[in-house]
């Protein structure tokens, strides 16, 4: 954490432009244009890069913004991602459910290895793949337990809501009479509300899933599930789908629409904003009046660290203490103490007081703060207000004018609270080689200067191995010819 005032210099990051009218296409549809910046200032050339994916392991889509890319090149870049789409259609996953769901228990069959409902023809073709037999239809209403769940953090990362926090979630929802909930990025949370409705008739709440794993199509119909990259506002199911999220966001009869999103936590901020004040503004459009000065109703849920990030996009969205955890992942589990318990919160543009959470797990209401808080956010009389992030009691530190972690000292040197065991002026330790500030050891000019220096040297000993070995091999060969001869001449004179 730098001092107020401080003027340390900042690493180059990769700043997000777009997306961009026009922007070429990957199989997760437009790319997003990037810059790298430092200080603030653009450095470089703009490149297109893949919007859902960040290691170029996942997907290796690359692309400078001024480039000329060749007729041949963008054939194949199209036959390319033609090939990469699902091998089925949403409308053909929803006639091959209808199918499926007439089969009888005994014929329900789900390849663990393909990840799809087998129809009867279509058993020969997986005959040597795992697979599960018997589906029920409790296994059909619950498709997040079914399929294998993608943990990729940075572009699909499906860590799935916990029965406590679902419930919390569904019940806040109805509770605050909202009737019709757009799941961004939210299966379980989409699941939980579908089953509902189908077996209790008072249940009201609709719900719609966005989200980037196609697999769910085979379970949902177009009304209840769009194909939807969430970083670059693509529908893949064309207008059709962009049309059916227009319909779902109209609220008819005074039906009350709230968006409900959790992404990969290693997603970029920035894109996830974009995408979402799309989303927002297609909501606006739905009335001619009302509302033009108003946001939809949001629940951003996100690791507590990105506070800061999130606020610049969304200045009226405010943080709220319950603790979001997951099944299957292993840290983010409520009840755990300390850094060990889960730092996933919600954001929200709605009134704090509104986010009644649970006293039976130690949340309180803060009649100054006027918001619940977790039992260890204790009020300071200082900051006037309660500034714990983490669920421990945080200490307020009179030369930073500001509340800081309990585990956190003052440092002179840094001129801020810091942890005790620390590099003081780390921020300011630049290159490794040169020692210059601006980049890394790898991308050093002086090292890459020394590497030129050294190629004429290094070339002469490649020649010098070479030629030894050349020698050598002729020695051998020599040795061999003479060799032979002599067991020749020693078998002549035996005979």
């Amino acid at each position: 954490m730098a001092a107020a005032g401080s003027e340390r210099p900042r690493p180059a990051e990769l700043a997000v432009l777009g997306p961009v009218p026009g922007a070429p296409c990957c199989p997760h549809g437009p790319a997003l244009l990037f810059v790298k910046t430092s200080q603030g200032k653009e450095e470089g050339r703009r490149f297109y890069a893949c919007s859902a994916c960040r290691d170029r392991k996942d997907c290796n889509f690359f692309q400078w913004e001024d480039e000329k890319v060749s007729e041949a090149r963008l054939a194949a870049r199209e036959e390319y991602n033609r090939s990469h789409q699902p091998s089925f259609t949403h409308r053909q996953n929803v006639d091959r459910y209808k199918n499926f769901v007439w089969l009888p228990s005994s014929k329900r069959r789900f390849c663990q290895e393909c990840q799809q409902l087998l129809l009867p023809a279509e058993w020969e073709k997986h005959s040597d793949h795992q697979l599960l037999c018997g589906i029920t239809t409790a296994q059909l209403k619950s498709p997040s337990q079914l399929l294998y769940p993608l943990e990729n953090k940075k572009t699909n990362a499906q860590y799935l809501f916990a029965d406590r926090s679902c419930q919390f979630l569904l019940n806040l929802l109805t509770g605050l009479g909202f009737r019709r909930v757009l799941s961004v990025g939210t299966p379980r949370l989409h699941e939980m509300i579908q089953s509902k409705a189908s077996q209790e008739e008072e249940f009201s709440v609709r719900s719609l899933l966005l989200d980037i794993d196609f697999r769910y199509s085979q379970f949902y119909t177009e009304d209840e599930f769009c194909h939807y990259n969430m970083f670059n506002h693509h529908f893949f199911g064309g207008e059709t789908a962009h049309e059916a999220c227009r319909k779902f966001l109209y609220e008819e009869n005074g039906e009350r629409v709230i968006m409900v999103t959790d992404p990969p936590f290693g997603g970029l901020v920035e894109a996830l904003a974009s995408s979402f004040k799309k989303l927002m503004a297609m909501w606006r459009e739905t009335e001619e009046e009302g509302h033009d000065n108003r946001e939809m109703p949001m629940f951003w849920i996100f690791p507590y660290f990105f506070e800061s990030r999130i606020l610049d996009f969304f200045p009226s969205f405010r943080m709220m203490d319950y603790q979001v955890d997951y099944d299957n992942h292993a840290l983010y589990k409520h009840g755990k103490t300390g850094r060990r318990q889960s730092p996933v919160r919600i954001f929200t543009n709605l009134t704090p007081s509104m986010i009644v959470l649970p006293e039976e797990e130690g949340y309180r209401f803060c009649t100054v703060c006027q918001r619940y808080v977790s039992s260890g956010n204790q009020h300071c009389e200082i900051c006037n207000s309660c500034t714990s992030k983490d669920g421990r009691q945080w200490k307020h530190c009179v030369l930073c004018k500001k509340c800081v972690k309990p585990s956190w000292f003052h440092c002179d040197k840094c001129s801020c609270c810091t942890l005790q065991k620390h590099s003081c002026e780390k921020s300011n330790v630049g290159c490794f080689v040169c020692g210059k500030a601006g980049h890394k050891r790898s991308a050093c000019p002086s090292l890459s200067c020394s590497r030129a220096a050294c190629q004429p040297v290094k070339k002469k000993r490649q020649k010098t191995r070479s030629r030894v070995k050349m020698e050598i091999c002729k020695r051998l060969a020599m040795k061999h010819v003479i060799f032979s001869k002599r067991k020749v001449k020693n078998k002549k004179k035996k005979t």
